[in-house]
């Protein structure tokens, strides 16, 4: 017999593991071009185009008979979507880890989200409330399934390959989210010489990122398993079942730290995200087409930025690499403040600064705290850490919009947010991340 071809039953284990995280990878690939194509570059003015044409003489639309500004229709309707996705989050979390069965909930979100996503093939005209309620359901979808997606994490990696799977998940979707943006650019761009209006251009576009996000959703859901549940416990309508994951949390106080940082510093990230493209067209007079491109650069760059942030994980830790980072966003924000107008390679500078610590911050942030995870409550955890990374970052803008109320000045208002990266970084450094993974209940990796 040739021994050469037995295989051992923790062969057999690695190679399934292998083949889950590479399936994992592809959720990824498929959702996060919803976030770049549809809610970063298009739907916003696209939205509030037809919600001004639907408007009244005063400017205001009145879905369900309330007044409603045009140009506020589509920053309500993300925010609709967040308050559905808190209720929702920890309703689905709670039954993922009690029944074990994340792949049919993953595929429910996942197709909801891809469903409504195409469905924007159709908003055209006055059918500004069609494009609401088809936002505010993908939105909440995509957050439902991102959670899922999270929180299979713990359960395809061990802990010392956390952070490289991590990092390779949120390189694999800046990837995606790039490639797709540029044939859609390119199809905009040239929307005239492939025979297509302007508005039909916006809306084949909005329309491929569903498309592309329920075909390549088949791949993990081909790939990743269900495991059986190691707890049991009830059930409670969505915001009596966050109270209670919250109440478990108490019991976790150093995870609760963890999530307070990222709380903070996150949401620092999320601020300079959707302010970046304001500094650049009002304080530094950048055209359309700059900051098009500067989105690109981010996308591209952040792909690097992740895989070698996972890198220094392997030799810093997540822990001290993230630490880094903060101190990068730090030195970029401060940087930003000085940029001349009218210059664009200095904003592709600071785009490039931005890409590189982009994705590594959030692929190890997500990693680290798959570590601080009680076993068997992954789902329900990461229902409140999404929730911190979509549902609770307000107060940025806040700060934002009221240094530019109080000075005047774009270039106050981006350096204001330094406050987020600097009081983020003290909280993180006090949690003692070795101690807080013991007190889950987890084994602590040699690098941390």
């Amino acid at each position: 017999m040739d021994t050469g071809t037995v295989r051992t039953p923790a062969a057999d284990e690695r190679a399934g593991l292998r083949r889950e995280q590479r399936g994992w990878y592809f959720y990824d690939w498929a959702c996060s071009v919803y976030s770049t194509t549809v809610l970063t570059v298009f739907l916003g003015p696209y939205l509030t185009s037809v919600a001004e044409h639907a408007a009244d003489a005063d400017g205001y639309v009145h879905p369900l008979g309330i007044p409603v500004r045009a140009g506020s229709f589509f920053a309500y309707s993300v925010s609709l979507s967040v308050v559905l996705a808190v209720v929702v989050m920890p309703l689905v979390g709670s039954a993922a880890d009690r029944t074990g069965r994340k792949k049919p909930l993953l595929a429910a979100a996942a197709y909801t989200g891809a469903a409504a996503t195409t469905g924007l093939f159709f908003l055209d005209g006055d059918r500004y409330l069609l494009g609401g309620v088809l936002l505010i359901v993908a939105n909440a979808a995509q957050s439902v399934g991102m959670m899922l997606y999270n929180s299979y994490l713990p359960q395809i990696a061990p802990p010392e390959e956390r952070d490289a799977v991590s990092s390779r998940g949120w390189a694999f979707g800046y990837a995606a989210g790039s490639t797709v943006l540029v044939a859609n650019l390119v199809l905009y761009s040239a929307h005239g010489s492939f025979g297509l209006s302007e508005t039909a251009a916006v809306r084949i576009c909005l329309a491929s990122a569903g498309l592309w996000w329920g075909a390549f959703t088949l791949v993990p859901l081909r790939r990743l398993r269900d495991r059986h549940a190691r707890v049991a416990h009830g059930t409670a309508p969505g915001l009596r079942q966050l109270a209670a994951t919250v109440r478990d949390m108490r019991r976790h106080p150093l995870t609760l730290a963890f999530l307070l940082a990222y709380l903070v510093y996150n949401d620092g990230i999320q601020t300079v995200i959707s302010q970046a493209s304001v500094y650049g067209s009002e304080e530094l007079r950048l055209g359309q087409s700059t900051l098009i491109v500067a989105v690109l650069l981010v996308q591209v760059l952040a792909v690097a930025g992740a895989l070698a942030m996972g890198r220094l994980a392997r030799v810093y830790g997540a822990q001290r690499t993230i630490l880094g980072s903060l101190v990068a966003w730090t030195v970029t924000l401060a940087a930003g403040y000085f940029l001349p107008a009218r210059a664009p390679v200095w904003f592709f500078v600071l785009a490039g600064g931005i890409g590189l610590v982009l994705g590594g911050s959030q692929a190890l942030s997500r990693s680290l705290f798959s570590h601080l995870v009680p076993p068997g409550k992954e789902a329900e955890y990461f229902s409140a850490y999404e929730m911190s990374d979509r549902g609770m970052s307000w107060l940025g803008p806040l700060l934002f919009g009221l240094t530019y109320q109080l000075t005047g000045s774009y270039r106050s208002a981006i350096v204001s947010l330094v406050a987020f990266f600097v009081i983020g970084f003290a909280l993180l450094a006090r949690v003692p991340v070795r101690m807080a993974i013991g007190q889950a209940g987890n084994p602590v990796p040699e690098k941390i």
